[in-house]
């Protein structure tokens, strides 16, 4: 019995991937031209952003593509396949250059972790992708590489460095997926104010005392609150 290949996005499915398929020769072009791989997963992601994981379709992006789905699967297998590359390409998206130039290793995670925060904000559907698989395509190595070099280069020993990486990232991705993502719930604060405030001050004496504070926060300042009891807890870690 054949082995199950493994799923698109897998680690194994990285190790083992084939190349997307280069464009055909002239020779053998048939039916309409071929497309660059790079502007297949462009524009999926950008329909993804616009519609979503579920109604993206093979057809919605050769129509968008203004081809055919026979040209895709010149270059890849599948929905799941073309996914697994726009997560990686969302992964690409953020800036992270700079990080041995930071003030500290404590500086470099911080300004890592908002980074990637404002990539995620900007494409919230991908998300439930990200949080389905660990993220080690091209781009997820090159910046896990960079961070864990900014902040191996600040001083941090591996084991340390290694923790601080997956404690940040787990969060960053935790709290966007929450706040940001497709089942994020609407913004509820002035109704759950009232609410708290209509519940009986006898049995709820501690919820009634920090109602406003749990209702008046925004959610930038919640993520910077929490990623600097983080970064803080990180640091008691190494002094």
């Amino acid at each position: 019995m054949a082995a199950t290949p493994p799923p698109p996005g897998s680690p194994a499915w990285w190790a083992a991937r084939r190349a997307p398929a280069p464009p055909p020769t002239a020779e053998r072009r048939r039916g309409r031209p071929s497309l660059d791989t790079a502007h297949i997963v462009d524009t999926a992601l950008r329909l993804v952003d616009e519609h979503g994981t579920q109604a993206f379709s093979l057809r919605m992006l050769a129509d968008a593509l203004n081809s055919g789905t026979a040209t895709l699967y010149r270059h890849f297998e599948g929905k799941d396949e073309i996914l697994a590359y726009v997560v990686d390409r969302v992964l690409g998206e953020t800036v992270l250059d700079d990080l041995a130039d930071r003030a500290d290793w404590r500086d470099a995670l911080t300004v890592t972790a908002h980074r990637f925060h404002d990539t995620l904000r900007r494409h919230p559907h991908t998300l439930p992708l990200l949080m389905a698989q660990v993220p080690v395509g091209p781009h997820g190595l090159a910046q896990r590489e960079r961070v864990l070099g900014a902040l191996l280069a600040h001083g941090l020993p591996a084991d340390l460095a290694a923790r601080a990486f997956t404690a940040v990232t787990h969060y960053v991705i935790g709290f966007t997926a929450q706040q940001h993502g497709p089942a994020a719930a609407p913004d509820e604060g002035p109704r759950l104010a009232a609410f708290y405030r209509g519940l009986d001050p006898a049995t709820y004496p501690a919820l009634l005392q920090a109602a406003r504070s749990l209702t008046s926060v925004s959610v930038d300042e919640e993520f910077a609150f929490g990623l600097g009891l983080l970064v803080h807890g990180l640091a008691h870690l190494h002094p």
